[in-house]
């Protein structure tokens, strides 16, 4: 059929099109997709060709005359427009071009920029249309954008502790960080692997085990496990110090645990399991949980098989003192190697390390493995995958490191802190006065449980809120304002939210008017919701939980906004439920981007 047939109306191709759109996509994708095609129609290009340099416009608090923007610069990268004519030509170019529609009411060209305005009814209609279906959870996740990402088995790494000592607090941050990395690659449907990767085999247990025949009791091990470990580690480290007999005893009991010893063998194993235990309590408070709990125990013997491909495939050598190395120089001239075995025979972090990965790949076919710790591992990461790639295994380069920097001034009102329970318990503790001094906290089954979660809230978002490597300072009473860009600002906003809705149950309805909901402070709200497949797009690129937080913060305030401006009680019924509309709406996002972040939202506070 061609478009010359008697009675032809191009208006109704459109909207034909348009419905095709809207059926198969939802949220921002769908106007995204038509502006996409308008420009494809014009250009005479795919529309997968508009769609990265398309973005949704940042609300400020001006209003805005746009919705979305696309970058022209962009398009000239991509090959759509020559590179080397006027970008402010082309700009205007391209718009005298292009004609408004049903969806687009406005296009105008700013600074290299085409700035598209959406007709605000559709853009009301179309963003809160998919809630109250049931599937609120994955709202925004069936998007162009979401969907243009790969997908597959993703081993992430973190946590990590050191067996037999207290839970450190600078094991913090690989833990929430990983717990982040992991949420956001299931949210965006990857099979995730967690794991732990327990520091549970090396020459630190040849000390404690030989210190704990010296200065050891089973009897204050069943008391308190850990911190009576902690007690005989300082204490042997100490001797050792000064007794040379000490660290050859050491050495020794190393050497028996290699050797499979039964003796020396028992008392890691009740080592191990006491430390485990222990370390669930505090993940269980964090909101965390693992897949799998592995260690550098599980692939001693695999490290000497290591050392044995290594060895066959010529990349072993020895130094001067003795030990085994990997000679990592492009030269070959032995400028920067990697130690493998010590002079002894025993084996090294790194050459555990390259078992495990090894054995990983073998098990999980991984499409993606990566290693959460701090930034000083950066060196041992690269060596790691350097030498896996000279062995020959490609799936070396689908490996990476997430590093971040350290927290500086993390201490207690007792003074520097050691250990992560006693931030918890300091977090709780301080909460549990803000809420006591405040007049709108409800009455609560176990206020205790909620002050022990707006805490750690508040030390996710105080972690995540600035770029993962930089580092910060710790603050106490910045961290735990109500008001301020914190975890208990976003839970307070939630809670608020879910009294809101608690309070009118019965008022929402299937169906809503959108022409009730045109105030700029409903429209701002919506417009900032139209980037929330671009953010957990950007996060899923650079693993940076800072988009998310910062998202959320935004969402929070214009939340606020909506509700001294737009009261649900005392409206007329229509208004009412438009209106609850838009709050729950605004709840169910607010609410799974917690979740992925790895705080657990409350219903109540």
């Amino acid at each position: 059929m061609t478009a010359d047939f008697v009675g032809f109306n191009p208006l109704l191709l459109l909207e034909i099109n348009l419905y095709v759109v809207w059926a198969f996509t939802e949220m921002a994708s769908f106007f995204r997709r038509t502006i996409a095609a308008k420009l494809a129609r014009t250009l005479q290009q795919p529309e997968e060709a508009f769609l990265p340099a398309l973005s949704a416009v940042p609300v400020t608090k001006k209003q805005q005359a746009a919705d979305f923007r696309l970058s022209v610069d962009t398009l000239r990268t991509s090959g759509v427009f020559p590179s080397s004519g006027d970008i402010q030509l082309q700009t205007d170019g391209l718009v005298r071009q292009l004609n408004q529609d049903s969806v687009v009411e406005g296009i105008s060209a700013v600074n290299g920029w085409i700035n598209f305005k959406i007709n605000h009814k559709l853009l009301v209609q179309k963003m809160l249309e998919p809630f109250g279906k049931g599937e609120d959870e994955k709202y925004g996740m069936n998007s162009d954008l979401l969907n243009s990402l790969k997908k597959g088995t993703v081993l992430v790494e973190y946590s990590s502790p050191n067996i037999a000592k207290k839970f450190h607090a600078g094991h913090l941050r690989s833990t929430i960080i990983g717990n982040f990395i992991a949420n956001l690659k299931e949210s965006l449907g990857n099979n995730v692997i967690r794991m732990n990767y327990l520091g549970d085999w090396g020459m630190q247990f040849g000390l404690l085990g030989a210190g704990f025949g010296q200065f050891g009791c089973q009897e204050k091990l069943k008391q308190n496990a850990l911190q009576h470990l902690f007690e005989v580690y300082v204490q042997v480290n100490q001797e050792a110090e000064r007794n040379e007999d000490m660290k050859q005893a050491a050495r020794e009991f190393f050497r028996q645990l290699e050797q499979h010893e039964s003796e020396a063998l028992s008392l890691w194993k009740q080592f191990r399991e006491i430390s485990v235990d222990e370390y669930q309590k505090v993940y269980k408070r964090l909101g965390v949980h693992f897949n799998i709990y592995s260690g550098e125990s599980f692939h001693r013997d695999e490290a000497q098989e290591v050392v044995q491909q290594l060895q066959s495939q010529g990349l072993l050598k020895t130094s001067e003192d003795g030990t085994s190395v990997v000679d990592l120089s492009p030269a070959g001239d032995m400028r920067s190697v990697c130690v493998v075995l010590r002079s002894d025979g025993t084996s090294l972090y790194i050459t555990r390390d390259l078992a495990a990965a090894i054995h990983r790949s073998g098990k999980y076919n991984f499409d993606e493995m990566i290693y959460v710790t701090d930034k000083n591992q950066a060196s041992h990461f690269y060596q790691l995958f350097q030498i896996l790639s000279a062995m020959g295994h490609s799936w070396a380069g689908r490996c990476k490191h997430a590093p971040f920097g350290v927290v500086r001034g993390m201490k207690t009102r007792r003074g520097e802190v050691v250990f992560l329970e006693d931030v918890l318990d300091e977090a709780r503790s301080r909460m549990l006065h803000n809420m006591s001094q405040t007049k709108t906290t409800k009455q609560m089954d176990d206020i205790e449980d909620t002050a022990e979660k707006v805490g750690v809230s508040a030390l996710i978002v105080q972690d995540f809120k600035g770029p993962l490597l930089s580092g910060y300072t710790f603050d106490w009473d910045r961290m735990l304002q109500a008001q301020g860009d914190t975890g208990v600002f976003l839970q307070y906003t939630h809670a608020r939210l879910c009294s809101l809705i608690q309070r009118n149950e019965g008022v929402e309805a299937s169906a809503f008017d959108p022409s009730l909901l045109l105030e700029q402070t409903s429209v701002a709200i919506l417009q900032h919701l139209l980037r929330y497949d671009e953010v957990l797009y950007q996060s899923a690129q650079d693993l940076q939980p800072k988009h998310l937080v910062n998202f959320l913060l935004k969402l929070s305030h214009l939340i606020a906004s909506a509700h001294k401006e737009l009261p649900v009680m005392g409206s007329s019924p229509d208004v009412a439920q438009a209106r609850l509309r838009l709050f729950s709406g605004a709840r169910s996002v607010l609410a799974n981007g917690m979740r992925i972040l790895g705080i657990r939202p409350l219903g109540k506070m």
